[in-house]
């Protein structure tokens, strides 16, 4: 049986937070795998600002060498109006039925379930496994006691919580802006990455 980590993201563009992130996930967790899924750029909610082609291949350059990291172009062939995580991780429950699936997410996503924003968050909370990541300014363990969705699925197996070093935040739109301003940030995501963005004028 294996551990097999969901890392859903926009990854537009991805960066070495990303990579750290899942690479210490990897380790603490003792996961076999980490899946990076990028997210449709047909959601509703989501305004991305590189093409699917551009973020895939930036992916797959930023991954390349590490055996525990693949990517997976499955939530970017759906219709964004009809994804929702709690299908997804129904997906590869299917796809991988003798394994153990995580979804990895910040606690900032955790909040937002408690509070029932995402569609059919009990549903999600109780039949499925989550590593939940440090975010700034955000108590967790706070989070989960004052949701009736999230303190009601807490059995101890639920959420795998991981409140040290991981709060780093360098994050996707950072990175545009300083490459809209004229900025130099060669040295927050990988270098093929960089040399990509720059061959094809990405974020300009």
């Amino acid at each position: 049986m294996a551990k097999i980590g969901i890392y859903g993201s926009s990854f537009d563009p991805i960066t070495n937070v990303h990579l750290w992130t899942a690479s210490t996930v990897a380790h603490r967790c003792r996961l076999d795998r980490v899946i990076f899924l990028p997210c449709s750029s047909k959601r509703p909610d989501k305004s991305l600002h590189a093409s699917d082609e551009h973020r895939w291949n930036m992916i797959q350059l930023a991954i390349d060498g590490n055996d525990k990291f693949v990517a997976d172009d499955y939530e970017m062939k759906q219709a964004g109006w009809e994804i929702a995580t709690y299908l997804t991780l129904k997906y590869y429950k299917e796809a991988f039925p003798d394994d153990d699936i995580y979804f990895i997410m910040g606690a900032d996503l955790l909040l937002d379930i408690g509070e029932g924003k995402w569609k059919k968050s009990e549903e999600l909370i109780q039949e499925n496994k989550f590593i939940v990541m440090a975010r700034d300014g955000i108590n967790m363990l706070a989070a989960i006691s004052k949701s009736p969705i999230l303190r009601n699925a807490d059995d101890g197996q639920t959420f795998h919580l991981i409140d040290k070093g991981l709060a780093m935040e360098i994050s996707s739109t950072y990175i545009r802006d300083e490459f809209q301003r004229g900025g130099e940030p060669r040295y927050l995501v990988p270098d093929n990455c960089y040399a990509y963005m720059c061959q094809h004028k990405l974020y300009r």
